[in-house]
């Protein structure tokens, strides 16, 4: 890599792609001067070069010849809108989609000159490294290529080689589950300030705890359930939050929750 000579360049920098940038300066895995990106009406894209100091590129011709991997990371519903010149200037490069529910031989189809196609899906804790990213190839990776591919996901958390009829699952667990999360917090800290608790300590509380439980999860190695039994006490106050969870149809929420993005992903595999 060269100062002068980004490497990697982004297509599309919306949320996901700005979280894959971040994490990649923050864990050093590559300069600032070694990422270039673009984006539709290049206003995120200047957004996004003037928050971390890669560049920004609106020239197409000019972006794709400085770079040898290109992450497509604009809307999945624009793959089919995309720039016609797109599948000559990619010719040679290894190409790493993160867009939802595009299925390899689709993006062949747009890419077909490109040396290899990596599909991911990481998600947004990829910006402090903390993401998991399973991912499949169009063709078995090289030894170069997949070093690329570690050093890319190994930057933004863990990643997971996966085979691609489970990728539709993966983005909703995976993908969307931080914002199921982040839902789940939200209506935790609601709670705490419904039955009485000012709400900034209802919010640091429901952070807090969450984050708290997640890493003994994560330390004991056990079950969810087991863990959660070790919580409850016969007729007492977990038991009877419980209840109204179970009432409630909680579980059956969260299964619906991923049924129903997991066909989005097939609807927009399709598009």
């Amino acid at each position: 890599m060269t100062m002068s000579s980004p490497t990697l360049a982004f297509l599309g920098t919306g949320n996901l792609a700005t979280a894959i940038v971040k994490g990649l300066l923050a864990q050093q895995a590559y300069r600032p001067s070694d990422l270039t990106c673009t984006s539709q009406h290049g206003v995120t894209a200047q957004k996004l070069a003037l928050a971390t100091g890669i560049s920004f590129e609106p020239d197409l011709p000019r972006l794709l010849a400085m770079a040898d991997t290109v992450v497509v990371a604009f809307k999945p519903q624009s793959l089919a809108g995309a720039d016609p010149r797109l599948a000559e200037l990619t010719a040679g490069k290894l190409i790493i989609s993160v867009l939802a529910g595009k299925k390899l031989d689709r993006l062949a189809q747009f890419f077909p000159q490109a040396r290899n196609i990596v599909r991911t899906m990481p998600n947004t804790p990829a910006a402090i490294g903390a993401a998991i990213t399973p991912y499949c190839s169009l063709r078995s990776l090289t030894a170069v290529d997949q070093a690329i591919v570690t050093k890319i996901l190994g930057a933004l958390g863990q990643h997971l080689p996966l085979a691609e009829e489970y990728m539709d699952a993966v983005t909703v667990v995976s993908g969307s589950g931080p914002a199921f999360l982040f839902e789940f917090v939200a209506a935790l800290r609601d709670g705490g300030i419904t039955a009485g608790l000012p709400p900034a300590v209802a919010e640091k509380l429901a952070l807090e705890t969450v984050l708290g439980a997640a890493k003994l999860l994560a330390h004991t190695g056990t079950t969810p359930e087991i863990l959660r039994d070790q919580v409850v006490s016969p007729n007492g106050t977990t038991f009877a939050g419980l209840q109204a969870m179970t009432k409630g149809q909680f579980r059956a929420t969260i299964q619906e929750a991923v049924l129903a993005g997991a066909r989005r992903a097939a609807e927009l595999s399709r598009a």
